[in-house]
């Protein structure tokens, strides 16, 4: 059998961030509510000229490097914070970034859950033609109503991976456990921006669907957990991997006791830093326990479970593959939330509340610290445009 997997993996997160203490003190309640018992810290802010297409297009412009452009056959964007009710946010990262035109280009939702719908497609696609590269990319921005129980968690950021065969970081194995049922627990008409959520729901489908995804994933001759060594799980919050990682050793019983907190700890520091990020937020996770873990990983597996609301989860497996970190970005994605530059709270609202989407013709102002930006509407369509690198790099500078 032709082994895929993920080849390369590049994140992406505004340059600005809102502190969750604050935040609380604005709520009336004990900053340890949100840094403690969530788990969050930062909430990543995106800029009026920011969105999920000009995210996208920064977190893959670095995997775009020697032949990769030319063998990339497909591109599937996972989002839940869709710009267009026909057209794939996908096909504006084509375009802005100039993709190979012999591609096919496609856009996929069900809440936080569809990143890894394309990642499975992915691996099935290049285990079938090989010498062809997918582009999976998730991308959103997780908004909830002001003063709600959701707003702590809210964030904004993107991840971009390459699915090859023969890869040089990750192979994902066939094997993966699913399970679906419909239910209201988080839902957003297409009327509004912000999402409803029943979070004491949302938090009990969640650990129902990891439970038996896990389960699903036994009977379908996936790795027993004794073979697993790390764990990455969706995090909407990071004190949700604690949750997860209790309902799984209830469900996996004596198999989980050579693993603890430690086995996930290093897929939560990114998160922290950035907040929510939906159908990105694994994936982000998963880059963050590449980058962070200080044990060599080369041949030992990770579990993820991946959760979207409404409901699909899915407990699948990865093997690490020697030589991992000379593929890792680790420097480049420490770099990018280091430099980030603090918001105040009235910056904050007008951007995340604000600078919503508009049908109005409107030129953005220049405030982003990414390479690439949303840049106006015109006549009902939307622009996106490369940043002057000069101009780029004196905000960078600033930062």
């Amino acid at each position: 059998m032709i082994v895929a997997g993920i080849d390369d993996i590049s994140i992406y997160s505004p340059g600005f961030f809102y502190p969750l203490e604050d935040l609380a003190r604005r709520h009336g309640v004990d900053p340890a509510k949100y840094i403690v018992g969530i788990g969050q810290e930062r909430m990543a802010v995106p800029t009026p000229d920011e969105d999920i297409v000009s995210m996208a297009a920064n977190a893959v412009a670095p995997l775009l490097v020697n032949e990769v452009r030319e063998e990339i056959s497909t591109v599937i964007f996972a989002t839940e914070s869709g710009i267009d009710q026909s057209k794939s946010a996908g096909l504006f990262v084509h375009g802005v970034l100039g993709l190979n035109p012999n591609c096919r280009v496609v856009e996929f939702k069900q809440a936080c859950y569809s990143a890894t719908a394309g990642i499975q497609l992915a691996s099935d696609l290049v285990r079938q033609r090989p010498k062809e590269k997918v582009l999976v990319i998730a991308s959103d921005i997780a908004r909830y109503e002001r003063n709600s129980e959701g707003e702590c968690t809210q964030g904004a950021g993107a991840v971009a991976m390459i699915v090859a065969a023969n890869p040089r970081l990750l192979e994902i194995h066939p094997q993966s456990g699913v399970f679906s049922f419909d239910v209201m627990d988080f839902w957003r008409p297409n009327h509004r921006e912000a999402a409803y959520v029943n979070g004491k729901l949302s938090i009990d489908v969640y650990l129902r669907s990891l439970t038996e995804a896990w389960l699903d994933f036994q009977r379908k001759d996936g790795l027993p957990l004794t073979s697993i060594d790390k764990l990455c799980f969706h995090q909407p919050f990071t004190k949700m991997s604690k949750k997860a990682f209790g309902a799984l050793r209830e469900a996996a019983g004596a198999e989980a006791d050579h693993l603890d907190e430690k086995s996930y700890a290093e897929s939560q520091i990114y998160g922290r830093q950035i907040g929510n990020t939906y159908s990105a937020s694994l994936y982000i996770g998963l880059s963050s326990l590449l980058d962070n873990c200080d044990e060599d990983l080369t041949g030992r597996s990770v579990g993820l479970f991946s959760y979207g609301s409404g409901s699909v989860g899915e407990f699948f497996s990865v093997s690490v593959v020697e030589g991992y970190r000379r593929r890792l970005r680790s420097h480049a994605h420490r770099a990018l939330l280091a430099r980030r530059r603090e918001i105040d709270y009235e910056t904050y609202v007008a951007w995340f509340y604000t600078s919503v989407k508009s049908t109005e013709d409107r030129i953005s102002p220049m405030q982003t610290t990414g390479r690439y930006r949303f840049a106006a509407i015109a006549e009902q369509r939307r622009i996106y445009a490369e940043v002057d690198c000069a101009r780029l790099g004196s905000l960078n500078a600033v930062a």
